[in-house]
């Protein structure tokens, strides 16, 4: 049987390890992707450390995935052997629970996430439900695809569901591998766009991004000085620090709302008075489907936007996980197989 290079984990708290596999084959209603890149994503931890049960050890990380389709399994529709897609967050869905039945695919109850319940692509080959699929556009490599795949599809996502309009103030609080595609994306669609950091060496960086305005929070109240600006229709909070999203619910405008994307450990703290009177809203955004995800990538070649990246190769998988573990990413790191 052919052979591949592939990383995996082969239990919970164990290292990377570069091993060779057995080529996957497509069972019904999948395909074989032939892996080109993948990025190294934070949710990459929870198939790493074992954070969730039920996680089929050994197993092969990584859910921002990019390729081309090699061998098309019995039962897919709609695809062609040699066609680029991705896989993201998203792998599938069952399309038998409620959600499924309602149309809410990103909200499956048995949804398929690639790494973390099957194999995924720290890998030179996967297999993925075809209906995880993203046809990725010519005018994209592989290498700019793969975060797009996530914090791509989670930010933009969020952005065109969040109810903010053309001319509507919309902050991103956060400039790392989740805002500094939040703030490209809130430009590009037409919104008055504030970057929310810390350090006043980040304003340059912030406004090269596309941001009109920009706030250190470090230095300033960040929710009062959204307030002289009439308050945030939108607040895309993107980093996992629960006392800074607290602290920007006062900077939200009247029926405001606050979409949460970074995952912070510590519960929010904020009073029912800081939202009933201005009607305000806080929620969370989890991804999107693959439809959702291909809007991401054509979007995004529309209005270039791009995520800034450092590429290794896949057999320094453990390297860029550490990097990216340690916040010393700029601003996502992907993996590449030479293929």
């Amino acid at each position: 049987m052919a052979k591949m290079r592939a990383v995996q984990v082969a239990q919970p708290g164990a290292p990377f390890e570069l091993v060779e596999r057995d080529v996957p084959e497509p069972g019904y209603g999948e395909v074989r992707i032939k892996v080109q890149a993948c990025g190294v994503c934070h949710s990459d931890a929870i198939a790493k450390e074992g954070w969730v049960p039920g996680i089929p050890y050994p197993i092969i990380p990584g859910h921002e995935v990019a390729g081309v389709i090699e061998v098309l399994g019995e039962g897919v529709i709609g695809w062609d052997v040699g066609t680029r897609v991705g896989v993201g967050w998203f792998g599938g869905n069952c399309g038998h629970c409620e959600p499924c039945r309602r149309g809410q695919l990103i909200n499956c109850q048995n949804i398929k996430i690639p790494g973390l319940n099957f194999d995924g692509g720290y890998a030179e080959a996967m297999v993925a439900p075809a209906s995880g699929l993203v046809r990725i556009p010519d005018d994209l490599s592989a290498e700019d695809a793969a975060p797009l795949l996530c914090a791509g599809v989670t930010t933009y996502n969020a952005l065109r569901q969040s109810g903010a309009e053309p001319g509507d103030v919309v902050a991103v609080l956060g400039l790392g591998g989740l805002g500094h595609l939040g703030v490209q994306f809130a430009a590009k669609m037409g919104f008055r766009t504030v970057a929310i950091a810390r350090g006043p060496d980040k304003a340059e960086f912030a406004k090269k991004l596309g941001a009109h305005v920009y706030i250190d929070s470090a230095a300033e109240d960040a929710a009062a000085e959204l307030a002289k600006l009439g308050g945030a229709k939108t607040i895309l909070a993107t980093v996992p620090n629960s006392q800074a999203m607290s602290q920007l619910v006062a900077g939200l405008a009247v029926r405001g709302v606050m979409v949460i994307v970074g995952v912070g450990s510590e519960p929010l703290q904020f009073s029912a008075m800081d939202l009933i009177p201005a009607n305000r809203t806080i929620k969370g955004h989890p991804s999107g489907a693959s439809i959702d995800s291909e809007d991401t990538l054509n979007f995004s070649v529309l209005t270039e936007v791009r995520p800034m990246i450092e590429v290794m190769p896949l057999e320094e998988a453990a390297a860029a996980y550490d990097k990216m573990m340690a916040a010393k990413a700029r601003f996502r790191m992907v993996l590449t197989t030479g293929a």
